[in-house]
């Protein structure tokens, strides 16, 4: 695995630096967008990142330019211009990795206010290049809209003791789709269930992303058996 930044910009002050986790190999691969939580970056989730990309997927990661942790003027409320971030983005990395990524098979995943940008993928700012999508700790949009668009298996983690985006919160988003979902939920974990139980979401998103992106049935049998490894979190699904 090897990593790569690339510089890209929606204009005006919409610097969008990405950062870019590749596997080994000639590809094309398939292309996993991430977005990062307040006062975050692309760099702090780069174990589960990093897991993603030694299993075969190119993992991508921008700075947004007002909710990360050195933005020069912070604002948690400029996660509703992230989806079009979040596109702008998609569509340049399509043509800086040609060759390198499948077109054909795209998702999306977030943390936090990452997921709630990446609820908005699904819902308001529909990308339909999206065939699955991951939210951690995720809500709806601050102006809720429905999931719309192709059906695309959604899989929500959520710790029970988050108290930032709460188990409810989570759990009313969830219920709003109609589309094979799943929730694995940690009744321990907090805010951050990627560092809670590091071992348990990175197997069972990957083996998640296996299925939803390369069609490996094998990986969907197994999803629950990942989660329920030490009996720290149970999945429940519609897959």
């Amino acid at each position: 695995m090897q990593t790569r930044e690339l510089e890209f910009n929606r204009g005006g002050d919409r610097a969008l630096p990405t950062k870019v986790w590749l596997p080994a190999g000639s590809g094309p691969f398939p292309l996993i967008y991430f977005s990062h939580g307040l006062t975050s970056q692309p760099d702090d989730y780069a174990e589960l990142l990093s897991a993603w990309a030694t299993a075969g997927f190119v993992v991508a990661g921008p700075r947004y330019p007002n909710t990360w942790y050195e933005a020069p003027q912070f604002n948690a409320d400029d996660v509703v211009n992230q989806p079009a971030d979040a596109q702008f983005v998609i569509t340049e990395l399509l043509t800086a990795l040609a060759g390198t990524v499948d077109p054909q098979r795209i998702a999306a995943a977030g943390h936090s206010a990452g997921a709630i940008t990446t609820v908005g993928l699904f819902s308001g700012s529909r990308d339909e290049r999206l065939k699955a999508g991951l939210l951690i700790a995720g809500r709806q949009m601050p102006q809720p809209a429905p999931f719309t668009g192709p059906a695309a298996p959604l899989l929500f983690v959520q710790g029970k003791l988050d108290e930032t985006v709460t188990y409810e919160q989570a759990y009313g988003a969830y219920n709003e789709v109609t589309w094979p979902k799943g929730f694995l939920e940690l009744p321990q974990g907090t805010h951050l269930p990627h560092r809670d139980q590091p071992a348990v979401v990175a197997e069972t998103t990957t083996d998640f992303w296996r299925w939803t992106l390369t069609g490996d049935e094998a990986a969907k049998d197994r999803l629950p058996q990942d989660a329920a490894k030490g009996g720290v979190a149970g999945l429940s699904s519609t897959f």
